[in-house]
């Protein structure tokens, strides 16, 4: 099958390295901009300040606020991903692999309490604006959601787990530590929330537990 032939245009629309780093680096400010600020608190004249460009210069990246926004919000996913669930991969199948996704998120959450997260901000938010970035913010937390469900599934199928474990029951209680972490340690300052969240993990994961030790090294303790 003979491939179509790229026209000048395709080439001409195509990001050039240089401006591949550029806009990663405008997009690296504006993440630390509405981590702090929230996505409806990012402003192209402080971005283009703080990036050393101009306001023309960084809409010819993203094109507008919006495209802008979509943009982070999707950098942010990418940058949670790669640290809560790639590492968590490495782990063995089951309850190992589980263990070390929770851990992995308690831990970037402990390292966002002084900024802020953009799931649960964007949420607030974004949650009764229907548009393409609420959109966009949902279909990255549906997507991260599938995969906690598929961690838990996994436990169930190896057998880590019971078989009438709900995978969708024990994401939404397991989120719902997290949520607890971010309200009692930002808002309330209460420095024993990550290790009350631990807790409540481990008394989910007691509950459904099959009769054989699902943790080896809990097992050898």
């Amino acid at each position: 099958m003979t491939p179509t032939p790229r026209t000048p245009d395709d080439a001409a629309t195509r990001p050039s390295p240089k401006g591949r780093v550029t806009r990663a680096a405008i997009l690296d400010v504006a993440l630390t901009q509405a981590l702090h600020c929230g996505l409806e608190g990012l402003s192209i004249g402080l971005l283009a300040e703080q990036a050393h460009m101009s306001k023309s210069g960084v809409f010819a990246h993203f094109g507008s606020r919006e495209e802008l926004q979509i943009a982070v919000i999707r950098e942010y996913h990418r940058r949670f991903s790669a640290e809560v669930f790639g590492p968590a991969l490495r782990q063995p199948r089951g309850l190992p692999r589980l263990r070390a996704l929770f851990e992995n998120w308690l831990q970037r959450v402990s390292a966002e309490l002084a900024s802020g997260c953009i799931y649960i901000s964007g949420a607030v938010e974004f949650d009764d604006r229907p548009g393409a970035v609420r959109d966009a913010l949902v279909a990255m937390v549906d997507d991260w959601h599938a995969a906690l469900e598929r961690a838990i599934g996994l436990a169930v199928s190896e057998g880590h787990l019971r078989a009438d474990a709900d995978p969708a029951q024990l994401r939404f209680e397991i989120h719902g530590l997290i949520l607890a972490v971010h309200h009692d340690a930002r808002l309330l300052r209460r420095g024993d929330a990550p290790r009350r969240a631990r807790t409540g993990f481990n008394c989910i994961v007691e509950r459904w537990a099959t009769a054989a030790p699902a943790d080896p090294a809990a097992a050898r303790g």
